[in-house]
């Protein structure tokens, strides 16, 4: 277990949401997106929301080992956190929960609306809206944080 920085727990925080890597029957990743729920940085601990049962789910029931995978393009920045994962029965699911990730899709919704409107776009699918009801919660229990940006960004003509 390892502690999760208050800056990696905000950046991650504030992305709509990030890719979780297993590993399949076959030994080969799969990825699959995921909303991060709640964070507990002193328990190294991470809770994501699972609206589907299927090929992840599995393949942590199987092999615990994951990653989760966040990226900012604009800022140049993102963390891989490495980890083993469980999924949680059914009646873990606590209201607050619930309604922690119901808040969480209603402000991803509101965002993309704002952001159609002030781009003067619009879309009549949104996809937040049309996300079936949570199937299961995931605990992750975070081993090792790996920061994705370059230390030194390399230099025209440099190589390394």
């Amino acid at each position: 277990m390892k502690d999760i920085p208050a800056q990696v727990a905000d950046f991650l925080q504030l992305q709509g949401f990030v890719i979780i890597s297993s590993i399949d029957e076959e030994g080969f990743p799969h990825n699959s997106c995921k909303g991060i729920v709640k964070i507990d940085k002193q328990a190294g601990e991470i809770y994501l929301m699972d609206v589907y049962h299927g090929l992840t789910c599995r393949n942590i029931k199987r092999q615990p080992k994951i990653s989760i995978s966040a990226v900012d393009e604009h800022k140049f920045m993102g963390y891989c956190l490495k980890g083993k994962a469980r999924v949680m029965p059914d009646d873990n699911i606590s209201h607050d929960i619930i309604k922690s990730w119901e808040d969480n899709i209603t402000s991803r919704l509101a965002k993309r609306l704002l952001k159609n409107l002030a781009e003067e776009k619009s879309r009549s699918h949104h996809p937040e809206a049309s996300l079936p009801a949570p199937k299961h919660l995931i605990l992750v229990t975070v081993e090792e944080i790996v920061d994705l940006a370059p230390n030194h960004p390399r230099k025209e003509g440099s190589h390394g």
